[in-house]
């Protein structure tokens, strides 16, 4: 592999206290957390829209905030960015929770979720960050990082303003690939993603069914490239896994995806459907993480951290809690450097409960309070002040411990649900 060695003048933009990289939900939850506790932040966003893989990713869809028998887990700003997504736009919310009422039936009870309007959503987001005071970039990447003895200086950003440098007190990585940290040389664990590749379409079929309905989400079919599922079924055999963190794979990757709805398009009558909405990032969901000072498992089920940011359930097994510790999002070897979304540290399907939409916002609400602290204490990132960061969460709402009450006995956790999530993200 041959190599290059070159210099570049870069202008010095005006300093931040903190620095978002990534305007996903965990980003956005990030720099919004950040901006209410009175800090000057900057969020990069390497696309035109906010909201990740829940807008622009199309994978639009809460999974369940609450466990099996009608108690919401998880709340704080996670809460707020679910009726956010709905405020002007369609939902599905079941109707016993619209109604305010308690499901209590262990196995059948629907839970706490709802589908949205995926670009009315990203545009809410826009309005939300834009109204709290946080300065937003868009169309931008950040490329790299300055780093000194384990501390992040600034970051280097490419736009269409050519190379710009931007310095910061904290830096908060919700790239989703763990991208600022992987340039900051910080340990990180790589993932594996399947063949997975999902669009929109509508047709004279779903046009009919949204004004039998009443419904105007109905009004959307879906069109596919690979059909894997979360736990790799129908990932076609003898293919490689896909990183999603060279320029080769990801190219690849939608290569072979796109290559493949279009001939799956290629099956139906031309004018009677069209492709409307078509993923504008790649659908991967565990790409690359931070090795925090604890990486999550399904081993830590049920289990109590006493640095807790936040308790979650799981999406698929509807009686399972996890809490999710603060050292997933740090690590000794970045002074000044959080994470949060995606590149939390997990592994196994772990990765998959903590990963999706109501935990990266809770991930990201934790990073987001705990950088202003690391500001006002002076502290590294490992040395935050639990004890505040916690408190400020719980006033904002969020479930810092699950009470064990809620903890299923044995005989309940060898019943099968009846009422499974029907779908896998």
């Amino acid at each position: 592999m041959q190599y290059i060695n070159y210099s570049a003048r870069v202008q010095v933009r005006e300093s931040y206290d903190i620095i978002v990289s990534g305007g996903g939900v965990a980003g956005a939850a990030a720099a919004l957390a950040a901006a209410r506790a009175g800090k000057k932040v900057l969020l990069i966003e390497k696309t035109t829209l906010l909201g990740g893989l829940a807008t622009i990713g199309l994978i639009n869809f809460f999974v369940p905030m609450c466990n099996g028998n009608g108690t919401k887990i998880i709340r704080g700003m996670a809460e707020e960015f679910f009726q956010l997504s709905i405020k002007n736009g369609y939902n599905t919310i079941p109707d016993v929770w619209k109604e305010g009422k308690t499901p209590a039936e262990p196995l059948t009870s629907p839970r706490y979720t709802t589908r949205y309007s995926a670009q009315i959503f990203a545009l809410e987001l826009t309005k939300l960050l834009d109204d709290a005071g946080v300065t937003l970039r868009f169309d931008s990447i950040v490329t790299d990082a300055v780093m000194e003895n384990d501390v992040c200086q600034g970051v280097i950003v490419e736009s269409k303003s050519g190379r710009e440098y931007f310095p910061a007190k904290v830096f908060i990585d919700t790239t989703g690939d763990a991208d600022l940290l992987a340039r900051a040389d910080v340990p990180t664990i790589q993932g594996k993603n399947y063949l997975t590749y999902v669009g929109y379409t509508v047709s004279f079929d779903t046009c009919r069914k949204a004004l039998e309905t009443g419904k105007i989400r109905d009004i959307y079919g879906h069109c596919t490239g690979g059909k894997a599922s979360l736990y790799g079924t129908n990932h076609p055999e003898n293919m490689p896994f896909f990183t999603g963190t060279s320029g080769d794979d990801v190219t690849n990757y939608l290569l072979i995806n796109q290559k493949m709805m279009l001939e799956n398009l290629s099956r139906d009558v031309p004018g009677e459907r069209d492709c409307v909405t078509l993923p504008t990032m790649p659908q991967f969901r565990t790409t690359r993480c931070i090795r925090g000072e604890h990486i999550l498992s399904t081993d830590d089920v049920y289990r109590h951290f006493d640095d807790s940011i936040g308790a979650i359930c799981d999406f698929d097994n509807r009686h399972k809690l996890y809490e999710i510790p603060y050292r997933t999002l740090c690590s000794s070897k970045a002074a000044n450097i959080l994470t949060a979304g995606r590149s939390a540290s997990a592994t196994g399907y772990a990765w998959d409960v903590l990963r999706v939409i109501p935990p990266a916002i809770i991930t990201g609400e934790a990073a987001g309070f705990a950088a202003s602290l690391m500001i006002d204490g002076n502290t590294t990132a490992v040395n935050c002040n639990i004890k505040k960061l916690q408190n400020i969460l719980a006033d904002n709402d969020v479930m810092i411990h699950f009470d064990d009450k809620l903890v299923p006995g044995e005989e309940l956790l060898k019943q099968k649900s009846a009422a499974a999530t029907e779908v896998h993200f």
